[in-house]
């Protein structure tokens, strides 16, 4: 199930600009004239795989309690206890005003989750608002603009946590839960979690056995023995990782039980808390359609990948095969160039060894981050080799890069006009990164930022 978000704030601030952006379409009135919104509006919200129900509500005033206002902040205070997140949202170019700060101190009182949001925030006017934002005492505020569509990368970064969460808690009920260290694939402490992921009967449950030692889990030729996601806890030279074993992962169409609907469910969940996953492949039928299905699945959640072919030894030709492996994989998944391979059995143990240290390499270049300073070094140089094209006679001037994060690397380029910069050219960065700072095989974000001009911007204040 999504999750659910309500847009609340003082009269005037972009709500229902916020709304209609989120819906990808004009569902609510926008008007210069505060009080248009007086009744909850209900839509469907959207940021790129990031899902969610949404409340747009009235403007919240101070009023007679009798009072048309002081109904309409009855119903968005429904809404308010209703919702799984709240976005509160503040005028960056007029500021904080004392209307803000009860509100602020009121929405605290109902809600736990609270994103603060600085609306307007598409010119430097907004500076000062921003700044002032964080008087609130509601976190790190998010500058955007609903408008022009300007941070809507960084609204999704902090609505993330948030759908995780009801999915931990909806996880609970079903029975489907793991264990609470593992709500965040991106934390820095604990062991390393590692989902083992594939289509039924590749032989899962009996690479976590070999892994582990022991007989674990219940293996056998039937698909579908293993329903739920499984977690072990496994120390390779000192090094602590929790295995998930997850279920085997049909074709949509083909999965009508429900009971394996929840199955599907609980080894999605596995990979999107996981650091690394396995997808493990049959050798004698290997990186068919539904493999290759899966895999684009683990790279869009931003995770490790290693392709582990299991029973290595029933394949006769073995260079042909890994030949006709890398060249699908190079075809169908080219925005992950190098994605490692490990060949084994995990029945007779045979090339078992080599398993664990690619894991922990993969993980250190999923984790890794280059200095600012190194990275507009490499920029000057590949712009200096392939400059963007122009558009319409125009040139596109890439300023500055820089890391964002890593787990996956994430890097951050200042353009003057980041909407003419075509795919091919961000292709040629992204492989220029893997190239110079050793990224092969884990995803890339490039995420681009608008670089204004300071006066052409003061002129159309103006």
């Amino acid at each position: 199930m999504p999750f659910t978000v309500a847009i609340v704030g003082r009269p005037n601030v972009g709500k229902s600009t916020l709304f209609n952006r989120l819906a990808g379409k004009r569902l609510a009135i926008v008007d210069d004239q505060p009080g248009v919104t007086r009744d909850r509006r209900e839509g469907e919200g959207r940021i790129a795989d990031l899902k969610f129900n949404l409340f747009d509500t009235a403007g919240l005033e101070e009023a007679e309690e009798d009072a048309l206002e002081t109904r309409m902040k009855q119903q968005t205070e429904r809404a308010v206890r209703e919702a799984d997140v709240v976005l509160f949202v503040v005028d960056g170019r007029s500021g904080l005003t004392p209307m803000d700060r009860h509100f602020a101190s009121w929405l605290r009182k109902l809600s736990a989750n609270i994103i603060l949001v600085v609306n307007k925030a598409e010119s430097s006017a907004a500076t000062a608002g921003i700044a002032d934002a964080w008087q609130l005492g509601l976190g790190q505020p998010v500058p955007m603009s609903a408008e022009h569509g300007i941070g809507i990368d960084d609204l999704y970064e902090a609505l993330l946590p948030h759908r995780d969460a009801v999915v931990e808690t909806e996880a609970r009920a079903s029975g489907l839960v793991l264990d609470d260290s593992e709500i965040d694939p991106e934390e820095e402490t604990g062991p390393l979690r590692l989902a083992i992921v594939g289509r039924p009967n590749v032989g899962k449950s009996t690479l976590v056995n070999a892994l582990l030692g022991e007989d674990r889990m219940l293996t056998g030729p039937e698909a579908g023995v293993t329903r739920d996601a499984i977690a072990s806890e496994w120390t390779w030279q000192g090094r602590e990782l929790r295995l998930v074993d997850t279920a085997g992962l049909r074709r949509k169409a083909r999965v009508v039980d429900r009971v394996e609907s929840l199955s599907v469910e609980s080894s999605f969940r596995a990979i999107r808390l996981a650091q690394v996953v396995l997808l493990v492949l049959d050798a004698t039928q290997m990186m068919e359609k539904q493999d290759l299905t899966i895999a684009r699945h683990v790279i869009d959640e931003g995770r490790a990948l290693i392709v582990v072919v299991n029973k290595w030894d029933a394949v006769e030709d073995r260079s042909a095969a890994m030949r006709q492996l890398t060249d699908r994989l190079q075809t169908s998944l080219p925005q992950v160039r190098g994605v490692p391979i490990v060949t084994l059995s995990a029945l007779t143990g045979r090339g078992l060894k080599d398993l664990p240290q690619a894991i922990f390499d993969i993980y250190d270049i999923w984790d890794a981050r280059v200095s600012t300073g190194q990275l507009n070094r490499w920029l000057d140089a590949m712009l200096e080799g392939h400059p963007p094209p122009l558009a319409a006679g125009r040139a596109v001037k890439i300023k500055y890069v820089t890391q964002a994060k890593s787990r996956p690397p994430t890097f951050i380029l200042f353009i003057n006009r980041p909407e003419d910069l075509p795919e091919s050219y961000l292709r040629y960065l992204a492989n220029g990164l893997r190239d110079r700072f050793g990224l092969d095989g884990v995803p890339l974000r490039l995420l681009m930022r608008r670089q204004k001009n300071p006066y052409i911007e003061e002129k159309g204040d103006g």
